[in-house]
């Protein structure tokens, strides 16, 4: 199976088998490359993987950009997450956490990822606050999640072919636009990108059809994706810096 792309040359080197085998959502690698490009990772920089799942994300920030990553994640037992860093020859703290109960120092992180969760506990009003503490001055946070080209709120209802697979937990997916007023109106960052992905809708087709390939079944995704046609679904990549 074919998954590499020109637009993503970092996560064309990365074996698809492997991927796949650590698929928990749409391809964490194509996500976070394009996330990085509006974030600026140095080598030793200490980086929370928040939400990290199998450590996909982990193993390709400490490959790609010589950071040293702490893998955080409330589902995946460390110990697994550890034996595919230990495959990898990554050096990677894997922990089991909760997003909201995170056990570090503050001002502990250079740079905070989070690929495919926040939705599950960023929306919260409060959660910006209490994350930044983790950050130090000047550090940077970047988050990739589901997103729709119009507010849910604005359309006066959740799509049918959305609400069919994932029920009212979309409305935990929004603009863009709303992140960026969502943290900036905060004052305790500054936002430097908030975008919706180009090729999000595509690219998260392509995975939910591969996946559903390999495992002999549809992923649970598909169907909606391919009703959805790009109308209404894709991914926001949003980044920030705390001042200082």
């Amino acid at each position: 199976m074919d998954l590499t792309r020109d637009e993503y040359p970092r996560s064309s080197k990365y074996d698809a088998e492997w991927l796949l085998d650590c698929d928990m959502g749409p391809h964490p690698l194509w996500l976070l490359e394009d996330l990085a490009r509006d974030l600026d990772l140095q080598p030793g920089m200490r980086v929370l993987d928040l939400g990290s799942g199998k450590g996909a994300t982990s193993v390709f920030l400490t490959k790609e950009y010589g950071v040293r990553v702490w893998a955080a994640d409330l589902w995946v037992d460390p110990t697994e997450a550890a034996a595919t860093f230990a495959r990898q020859g990554v050096d990677v703290t894997a922990l089991k956490a909760e997003a909201h109960a995170l056990p570090f120092a503050r001002e502990f992180f250079d740079a905070i990822v989070c690929i495919d969760a926040y939705e599950y506990f960023g929306t919260a009003d409060g959660y910006l606050a209490y994350l930044t503490s983790f950050l130090k001055p000047g550090g940077q946070l970047g988050i990739a999640t589901p997103a729709m080209t119009a507010e849910i709120r604005d359309l006066g209802y959740i799509p049918e072919h959305i609400k069919k697979v994932v029920g009212w937990e979309a409305i935990a997916w929004h603009t863009a636009d709303w992140w960026r007023f969502h943290w900036e109106v905060t004052e305790l960052v500054e936002v430097t990108s908030a975008r919706l992905q180009e090729s999000g809708w595509r690219d998260w087709l392509t995975w939910a059809q591969v996946s559903s390939e390999r495992n002999g079944k549809p992923d649970a995704s598909l169907e909606m994706l391919e009703a959805d046609q790009g109308e209404y679904l894709t991914f926001a990549l949003v980044t920030a810096r705390k001042p200082g």
